[in-house]
């Protein structure tokens, strides 16, 4: 694996408070992984940018046709005044690192990722995220129909469900560069 520093971005999605329950025991080890990632990456000069769901009080961006979200008005979760204000203390943003608040399940629908991504001129997406069946693999379908070159780290992304996060990474990503977070740090190293 080689990676560009110089046209790499990590992605770092959904590691928020309100997120981390769904992977019960798993959430520990996941957080340690993508806190070691990220160190790895920051110490490279790579570019790092969170993404984060979240919606304005009174969840303006919803439809109530759009059950996954229209749940979560429901519960009163995710509504944030200060986009990323909810990341977990482990992974918090540096100052200039950017916040992208999505508010569906995929980093690039409706938000301003793919502008950031081309003005620093990025052509390979580092991914990590929960959940691996959601933002994750969204994320990775729209960026392939882009044309960014695809490198998902297996163990800073989870799922509820174990089969689905295998089966999606040892198959479903397998055109894609997969990879852990220690071979990442190789590589960057």
């Amino acid at each position: 694996m080689n990676i560009d520093k110089a046209k790499s971005a990590l992605l770092v999605m959904d590691f928020q408070t309100a997120v981390l329950p769904r992977l019960g025991d798993k959430a520990g080890p996941i957080v340690e992984h993508a806190a070691a990632l990220l160190a790895a990456v920051r110490g490279a000069g790579i570019p790092v940018i969170h993404i984060v769901v979240g919606f304005r009080p009174g969840y303006p961006e919803l439809n109530p046709r759009n059950t996954t979200f229209a749940a979560l008005a429901k519960m009163g979760i995710l509504q944030t005044l200060t986009p990323g204000e909810d990341i977990l203390p482990a992974l918090a943003p540096r100052e200039a690192e950017p916040v992208v608040q999505k508010h569906r399940v995929g980093a690039f629908t409706g938000t301003e990722l793919d502008m950031i991504l081309r003005a620093k001129g990025v052509e390979t997406l580092i991914i990590a995220g929960i959940a691996t069946s959601g933002v994750v693999l969204s994320t990775v379908r729209h960026a392939a129909d882009a044309d960014y070159q695809i490198v998902i780290v297996e163990d800073c992304c989870a799922d509820a469900d174990e089969e689905v996060h295998r089966v999606l990474t040892q198959k479903v990503f397998a055109r894609h560069t997969v990879v852990s977070h220690r071979e990442v740090a190789a590589a960057l190293s």
